[in-house]
């Protein structure tokens, strides 16, 4: 009997299918927007570029203007003193001709004014052009959101095309032949020969979805690692004989249904595995942060002195320590990252029986008591101050939650200034600028300490924007201290409460919001209202650059101590906090991790989240990934200020550390806060 060549006959449901056609006209469709957004963002460029340089054009203009200004003033005062002894000689002689002095005069007045005019016609046109500006930038950083926002679905398409490649059905029939063993039955045989004819038909059905898969170029080489499998749904024998060798031919038909393990998608076409989240749980690992050591200021000495008493006792915590806090698992490259208890941090609160003292820990000023602080597990340096006492220092091991109470005694050799205990407050209102009159109280701000030391700054992994190259070393040479959190609604609630502040948003057109991806102004939203629900522990929104700064300035007067923006460096730092990763975990945004667009929290692309909902990075800072911009500090002679850390409804590409957007000082979104750094 002849043996008929094996034969593969796959059903168009396995290589034809309205469905999967349809997958690949998604990816198809996505990859052309890109192609079209990425046009309109590098046009964008070229067009923000142009009017950068034709500003400059125009400042420097400016400049040259005002540079004859000063010129023309002294002709004009020099024509006007000439003409004016001119005068004094015509009344002795009356034939003397003064026309020459006369014109040099009001040649020099004509000129003076025209230089004045064409000043004022140029600062016109700067604004003018500041604006086209500003429009550029919003639009350009609105196409950049699109354009990633794009990116990330076709991520997700080409996952779900691949997923769904290898889950596809079809029905093969296969012809098989065996030679039967002397010691097995017919039937034996029989059921052997059919049972190596399936085993045949899973495997060429396998080889045939490999071959047929849209990125099988990308996929081939990983195959050991897909766990691909084959389901077989039916099968039946079409034929089946016995020859006289002892041979056994069957032909089947069978039909399957192609499984894979799908968490496994990701690793497969290269992208993060936030992306095959919902299919299954990836490679875990336990992203935990690994706090540094204690810091100390090494000019500074410390002991316990016999005149100060203290004690040390368990307080009620109002709020939970920066360390209590669970993650979701997370791929990193297979390696499991343990936990040290001596790394977590630890409240400490320290109270005193003055008013208006000052508390250092480990050499950084962390303002005045009461103060509620978190640091690190392990010995901590602890000195209170106050003009007039004698200090009050000592050693703490912090293992635990503590509370300190601090007695401070007047020193008998000096006459110890005014002092307001706390059930005696003072209570004075002073100026902290023309614009603001404030009503002191009592203001808490939760702080942590950020070490000294040095990082590089900018894009480190090849995956940002052209104004984060070059990447650039940069050294913190002292530590500083920051707030753990963003400003939130209920801390400028206090400030407007007790200044009567308005915001730009309130006094003008309102606040800019996300629709359909295009930048919205909207008149009635505010810090107050902005366009999602809130609670006094949301971040504040809808506030300027100045709107920041009046709050810092504040802050100022109402703690004695110096709070301001960030600038780029020291955010950048301390959002790292010792790493050289996109985010604080790793390269990978993970699923939950933050608040992003598309980042699998359940604020995401819906509104910001309360303050602290995720886990902090290695300094202690919350919300560094995500939740809402940031502002930081102007530039000396800039005129735009950077924003960092990405948002609620950015895409999480636009949340790396080195992220930068740039925008005008008086632009509000309801994605954009800010938090403050104080000054040693």
């Amino acid at each position: 009997m002849r043996i008929t060549p094996l034969s593969l006959l796959i059903s168009a449901s396995l290589l034809a299918s309205s469905a999967f056609a349809q997958d690949t006209a998604t990816v198809t469709g996505i990859e052309s927007e890109i192609s079209i957004k990425q046009t309109e963002y590098d046009n964008s460029t070229r067009i923000l570029d142009k009017h950068l340089k034709e500003e400059n054009q125009l400042q420097t203009q400016l400049e040259l203007l005002r540079s004859r200004s000063t010129e023309l003033d002294k002709e004009k005062n020099q024509a006007l003193d000439a003409m004016n002894e001119m005068y004094r000689r015509l009344i002795d002689d009356p034939t003397l001709d003064i026309s020459t002095t006369q014109s040099r005069y009001q040649k020099a007045v004509v000129d003076h004014k025209q230089n004045k005019d064409d000043i004022s016609m140029q600062l016109a046109a700067i604004a003018s052009h500041r604006k086209d500006i500003e429009q550029i930038r919003v639009a350009k950083h609105t196409l950049l959101n699109t354009l990633e926002s794009l990116k990330e679905q076709l991520t997700t398409a080409r996952v779900e095309r691949l997923r769904n490649e290898f889950t596809r059905e079809g029905t093969l029939e296969v012809n098989h032949t065996i030679n039967c063993k002397r010691t097995e039955t017919l039937a034996a045989c029989e059921q052997r020969g059919q049972q190596m004819g399936l085993q045949k038909a899973t495997k060429r059905f396998v080889d045939q979805i490999f071959a047929n898969l849209t990125e099988e170029r990308l996929v081939e080489p990983k195959r050991n690692m897909a766990g691909a499998q084959v389901q077989i749904l039916s099968s039946h024998v079409v034929s089946s004989a016995f020859s006289g060798q002892g041979n056994y031919n069957v032909n089947l038909s069978v039909t399957m249904r192609g499984e894979v393990n799908s968490s496994r998608l990701c690793n497969l076409l290269s992208v993060d595995n936030h992306y095959c989240s919902e299919y299954g749980t990836p490679l875990t690992a336990v992203y935990q942060p690994a706090y540094g050591t204690t810091f100390s200021d090494s000019q500074l000495t410390f002991s316990n002195s016999a005149d100060n008493s203290a004690t040390v006792q368990v307080s009620r915590l109002d709020e939970p320590s920066v360390s209590n806090y669970t993650m979701k698992p997370v791929a990193s490259n297979n390696r499991v990252i343990t936990t040290n208890d001596n790394n977590k941090q630890v409240e400490l609160t320290l109270r005193s029986n003055v008013y208006d003292d000052e508390v250092f820990i480990d050499g950084v000023s962390f303002g005045s008591t009461r103060l509620v602080t978190s640091l690190p597990r392990g010995v901590h340096n602890v000195e209170v101050r106050k003009l007039g006492y004698k200090p009050y220092q000592a050693r703490v091991d912090l293992n635990k939650a503590q509370t300190i109470h601090v007695n401070l005694v007047k020193k008998p050799e000096s006459i110890a200034a005014p002092t307001y205990t706390r059930e005696q407050t003072e209570v004075t209102t002073r100026q902290v600028n023309e614009n603001i009159n404030v009503l002191n109280e009592n203001v808490q701000t939760a702080v942590v300490v950020i070490p000294a030391g040095k990082f590089k700054m900018g894009d480190i992994n090849g995956n940002g924007l052209a104004n984060e190259r070059p990447v650039v070393e940069k050294v913190i040479a002292n530590s500083f201290t920051m707030q753990s959190r963003e400003v939130t609604v209920g801390a400028y609630e206090k400030f407007v409460a007790n200044t009567g502040y308005k915001t730009q948003a309130e006094q003008n057109k309102g606040c800019a919001y996300y629709l359909n991806g295009e930048p919205v102004w909207e008149a009635n939203l505010n810090w107050r209202n902005p366009g999602f629900d809130q609670n006094s522990n949301f971040p504040a929104v809808c506030l300027t650059y100045n709107d920041a700064k009046a709050y810092a300035e504040w802050l100022s007067g109402q703690t004695g101590q110096q709070f301001r923006l960030p600038n780029e460096v020291e955010w950048e730092y301390a959002a790292r906090a010792g790493t050289e990763t996109e985010y604080p975990w790793g390269n990978e945004i993970g699923k939950g991790l933050a608040n992003c667009g598309w980042c699998g929290s359940e604020w995401s692309n819906k509104r910001a989240a309360p303050v602290g909902s995720f886990s902090p990075n290695a300094f202690g800072l919350y919300d560094t990934v995500g939740n809402v911009w940031e502002w930081t500090n102007k530039e000396s002679g800039e005129s735009d200020i950077a924003v960092r850390g990405g948002a609620w409804n950015f895409a999480p590409s636009l949340a790396r550390a080195s992220t930068r957007l740039i925008l005008a000082p008086d632009f509000r979104s309801n994605y954009i806060g800010f938090r403050l750094v104080r000054e040693r």
